[in-house]
This record gives C-alpha cells, sequence and structure tokens, in this order.
C-alpha cells in the first residue's frame, strides 16, 4: 500500500461520549468489527444478568491489593500480629464466656451497625459468634486498607468488596447461628418458616409480574400520596411541568420551580399531605412549580445530560416566564437534579440570563472528587461495562439501580430485610417513603453514560471542562445566592462532598447539615420527632473552613430545617401579592408520566 493510499475504516459511532474512534480494518480482512463489537457488548450484557461489577474492574482491584501486599512483607507482618492478637483475645473471651465468667467483648460494633444491639446477641454461645464475626470483619478492613503503593481509588474499593462477602456471612443470616432465628423457631414450633416461605413465595411473584412490593397498594399516586391540588401546564417529551393550586389569598412574588432527580419519581417531595413539601410551602404562601420526569424507556436511549437541562429545566423556566412574567424564579433541585440545576444556573449566567432568583440544592453534589459510596467503584471498566448493558435495551434498568443502592448499607437493606421477612416470617410495614422507594425509574443509555463519565469520572463540572450546547460552563458565574442542604448520614452525597460548593462558586452560601440521610433527612417535616441541624451563612470573601472545621464550629439546634429554609426563601421574595393566574390546563396533577412503569 502506497503511503498516499488510505485505509478503508469503519465507522464506531461513540458521539455519546464526545470523541470520535475510527477502527482501522485491513483490505481482506473477514472480521467484521462492527459485529465483533456487537458480540462483545451482547456477552456483557448477558454477563451484567449475573454480576454487579465489571469482571475487569474486580481483577484490577483485587491485582493491585495484591501484588503491593505481597511487595510490603512488614505490613504482611502487621497482619499476622494483628490477628494472633485478636485469635487470643478471642480465645481467652469464649472460656470466660463459657464458664459464666462474663468479659468485655474484644470488638464493638460501629454505631450504624444495628444487627447485633439485641441482648439475645450477648449470650452464650452467640455471643461468641458474633465477636467472632466481628473481629475477622475488622482484621479484612485493616488488611484492604492503607496498602502503601495501592491507588486511592482501589484502597476505596476493596473493603467496600470485601464487607460484601463479609455481610452475606454474618451470623445473622443463618438459622442455627442466630439466636433470634432459634427463639422464634422454638416458641413458634417452626411456624415462622412457613410464614417466611409464603413471604418467599409471595415476593416471587410479584417480581415476575412486575408487580409492586406487598403493602405498596397502600400508596397509590394520586389517591394517597401526591394528591397536592394543582394542573400540568406544560409537557415535552421529557417532563410534565406541574403549577399547585394556591392555599392563601396573598403569595409571594417569586414562583418556585423544584427539579427533582430523574432516578426518582418527582413525589417523594409531596407524599402524604403530613410529610409533603410542596404542600408545606403551599401553604406558606408561595406559588410552586413541580417537574415531573418521563421514565425512560428504549426510544429515549439518545436523551443526553444536555437534553435533560434543555427539556427539563430552561424548557421549565421558559413555560413559568410566560404563566408568570417578570418575576424571578426560586429555584430549588434534588440529588441530581441539583446538579443539573447548577448546570442550568451557569449557563444561564453565562448568557446574561437572570430569570433566577436563588438557588436551592437538597443533598446536591457538583465536585464529585469524593463520590460517595454509592459511586466510587465507578472507573472506566465499570462504565464501559454498564454501557454495553445498556447497550441491549437502551436504559439502565431500575432494579440494577435499586440493587446498587441497597448494596451500600447491605447489612441492612438486603441480610437483614432476608432475615425478618423468610427466617422470622415477618414483614416490615411499607411506609410512604418506602413505597415510593420501590417505584424506580430508568436511566437513558446515552445520559447515564455521560453522566458517569464527565461527572463521576473525570470531575469535568468542577475542572472547567465541562460542556453544554457546545460551551464550557464555570459554576463560579452563580451569582444568585444559594441554600445548601446536605444530611449526615448520606452515602450517596456525603456531606463533606455537597459542602465543596463553598469552593467552587463565588457567591453568598447558607449551608445546613441535618441528622438523617439522603432521603429521610430531606423529608424532615416540622413535629417529626428526633430531627435536628447546623446551618450558618458563608458570604462571598469569607475564609473556607474545612468540612470538619466548620461541623464543629457550627451549634446544633434541633427541630426541621424546613422551617429556616422557609424564612430563608421569604427573606429572598418580594411582597405577597394576589394570587398568579394558573397556566393553561393539560391535565390534573399528578399527570400521566409519573403514573409510568
Amino acid at each position: 500500500m502506497s503511503s498516499k493510499e488510505k485505509k478503508p475504516f469503519i465507522k464506531y459511532d461513540t458521539s455519546h461520549l464526545g470523541i470520535s474512534k475510527h477502527i482501522p480494518c485491513e483490505p481482506g480482512m473477514d472480521l467484521n468489527k462492527e459485529f465483533t463489537l456487537s458480540f462483545d457488548k451482547k456477552l456483557h450484557s448477558q454477563m451484567g444478568k449475573l454480576l454487579p461489577f465489571s469482571p475487569g474492574s474486580l481483577a484490577t482491584n483485587c491485582f493491585d491489593w495484591f501484588i503491593h501486599l505481597s511487595l510490603a512483607p512488614g505490613k504482611q507482618v502487621e497482619l499476622v500480629e494483628s490477628a494472633l492478637v485478636k485469635y487470643t483475645e478471642l480465645i481467652e473471651y469464649s472460656f470466660s464466656n463459657m464458664y459464666g465468667k462474663p468479659a468485655e467483648p474484644c470488638v464493638s460494633s460501629t454505631p450504624q451497625d444495628k444487627r447485633f444491639e439485641d441482648s439475645a446477641w450477648q449470650k452464650w454461645p452467640y455471643n461468641i459468634f458474633q465477636q467472632t464475626f466481628l473481629s475477622t470483619e475488622q482484621w479484612w478492613i485493616e488488611a484492604t486498607s492503607s496498602i502503601r503503593g495501592v491507588t486511592q481509588h482501589h484502597s476505596e474499593v476493596l473493603p467496600f468488596l470485601v464487607r460484601q462477602y463479609l455481610d452475606a456471612s454474618a451470623p445473622l443470616n443463618f438459622p442455627l447461628t442466630n439466636p433470634l432465628v432459634v427463639d422464634a423457631t422454638i416458641k413458634q414450633n417452626g411456624v415462622n418458616f412457613i410464614n417466611g416461605l409464603n413471604n418467599f413465595h409471595e415476593d416471587i411473584k410479584n417480581a415476575i409480574e412486575k408487580k409492586p412490593p406487598v403493602g405498596a397498594e397502600k400508596f397509590k399516586v394520586g389517591e394517597t400520596v401526591a394528591i397536592t391540588k394543582g394542573k400540568v401546564v406544560y409537557k415535552n417529551q421529557l417532563i410534565e411541568l406541574i403549577q399547585y393550586s394556591p392555599l392563601t389569598e396573598n403569595v409571594y412574588a417569586e414562583p418556585i420551580l423544584i427539579v427533582p432527580a430523574w432516578i426518582m419519581k418527582y413525589y417523594i417531595l409531596d407524599l402524604s399531605p403530613n410529610n409533603s413539601l410542596v404542600k408545606f410551602l403551599v401553604e406558606k404562601g408561595h406559588t410552586v412549580f413541580m417537574v415531573s420526569w418521563k421514565n425512560p424507556d428504549s426510544n429515549d436511549r439518545n436523551l443526553g445530560f444536555e437534553d435533560y437541562m434543555n427539556l427539563g429545566v430552561i424548557d421549565s423556566v421558559d413555560a413559568i416566564s410566560k404563566i408568570i412574567p417578570n418575576k424571578k424564579i426560586q429555584a430549588v433541585g434534588y440529588c441530581l437534579g441539583g446538579t443539573i440545576l447548577a448546570v442550568a444556573a451557569a449557563y444561564m449566567a453565562k448568557h446574561n440570563d437572570n430569570r433566577l432568583k436563588s438557588l436551592t440544592l437538597f443533598a446536591t453534589q457538583v465536585d464529585y472528587e469524593e463520590a460517595g459510596e454509592l459511586l466510587f467503584f465507578i472507573d472506566e471498566s465499570q462504565i464501559a461495562f454498564l454501557e454495553d448493558i445498556m447497550s441491549d435495551k437502551g436504559y439502565l434498568d431500575s432494579s440494577r439501580m435499586a440493587g446498587t443502592f441497597s448494596m451500600i448499607r447491605s447489612y441492612d437493606l438486603i441480610w437483614s430485610k432476608l432475615v425478618e421477612t423468610y427466617m422470622l416470617g415477618v414483614r416490615r410495614p411499607l411506609n410512604d417513603l418506602m413505597s415510593w422507594n420501590a417505584d424506580a425509574t430508568r436511566m437513558p443509555y446515552r445520559m447515564h453514560s455521560e453522566y458517569l463519565r464527565s461527572l463521576f469520572l473525570n470531575n469535568d463540572l468542577t475542572g472547567g471542562r465541562f460542556k453544554v450546547n457546545g460551551q464550557a460552563i464555570a459554576l463560579n458565574d452563580i451569582s444568585v445566592p444559594i441554600f445548601c442542604v446536605s444530611t449526615q448520614r448520606d452515602h450517596v452525597a456525603p456531606w463533606h462532598s455537597v459542602y465543596k460548593i463553598i469552593n467552587n462558586t463565588d457567591t453568598e452560601i447558607t449551608f445546613l447539615l441535618t441528622s438523617g440521610g439522603h432521603n429521610a433527612g430531606i423529608i424532615s417535616e416540622p413535629g417529626h420527632p428526633h430531627r435536628s441541624y447546623q446551618v450558618s451563612m458563608h458570604k462571598k470573601n469569607d475564609k473556607h473552613p474545612s468540612p470538619l472545621e466548620w461541623a464543629e464550629s457550627t451549634p446544633s439546634q434541633e427541630g426541621s430545617w424546613w422551617i429556616v429554609w422557609q424564612e430563608w426563601l421569604v427573606s429572598k421574595s418580594g411582597d405577597k401579592g394576589p394570587t398568579p393566574p394558573m397556566g393553561k390546563a393539560i391535565s390534573d396533577a399528578p399527570g400521566e408520566y409519573v403514573l409510568m412503569k
């Protein structure tokens, strides 16, 4: 082949990743590389039905740990010494308890681990079982952490993987080593297992028929949850925009736009009347609009992150501006909805679009350097694995997303629940929040791929590399005041990661840390017991304390943070006036999209 001749190319479309890749094909080659790629994707898609993680990613993590531990004789000696100490302590503890001489436990559970809090676990021989397990768990955390040379990413992943295996093998999960199961079996003459078998049969039947879990029938969208009165006033291929009916004679001038995450259905913010954030705001005299995302299917595989911003946020702002002209908007985003709202706010600021009055972010990350336990497993291999899984249907199935969330706290969300339901024969009664959690959604192929690669893997948003509509955006362009809410026990968006918005924007920020987790901490209506929060304002030119310094210097207060936030909204609002007109009704709330399965 002369230097002037060109090789033929087979085009492999990776435009959804923002790159263009061509695969050279030598003349006379029999192998169709497009077929090869399709075959590989199909294989990985089938593997994904059995494996939660990429085999390549797992192998890389394990090899990195193994090779560096093999080259660290000092660490090996340290681990051997630790094992001998733990073994000796465990032997002494076992013999003391065996002969009726109670001894201090060798290891204690972490505060969030409630598996062994029942007093039955403190009696022989079950105390031996739980102490053996906790000692083993502690040793394996030592063995997979702080290995010199292992990448930070792998040093975070390995303990998580080990914990999955240990949680599955805990004494809690076996009838003969769980005192609660043994006691229930004796008292009920084994009826608990019969009840458990019936529960298992019922759950399998519901799963096959794709029905919601038992108890969810009490929480019907539009009947018992999501019942705040309103109208769908705008609709496109991705969202329905709900405008809620006023409940007061006069309302604050600026309307509120709420953008929930599309990995959840919007009605977490409009659950039962007693804990509905929407109802709370409307009763306080605010005009509220809510984005209800469509649950995507195969036809939506090419919807990208830009589409979610343009069709979701920008279209909603346009629609509200037509219904209530000449009024700025107080925008609110939750989780991933908050991330895209921050992106939209930066994009609008770049183009001198000043229709936003303020920004509120619930459990929202913009800096993904510390992504939390949910997605610190993300690397190139895992993303490619997920892309191949999604390529078949064009979306990430909701069950896979739910399974990933459950693995974060597998001891509580998986194993403890299985023991209760199938060994003790007792179902945990569903509440409205748990029922909502089971009403999962899907993720479009293109959007999810872009999101994982650009934000989680490359952290482009705070690196100044993130582009929307072909233009790079900067969070520092946001000038409106921000109210940022995070939760103490958030494993999805850790509060110290959410706190980094103070370092990535150049405006007034009120940061609030509340008790609870990613969902339960946000649903914190007035009167909710055992709720507390810390809050302070960070002005534009203030110093930047670390998250720990901020937490230590900010006093804790009892009660619901909703009240503090609503007062902040009022401080950013104009005077009250007559209720604005309702937009042209397409249908009654909650609309059509939220009902899509």
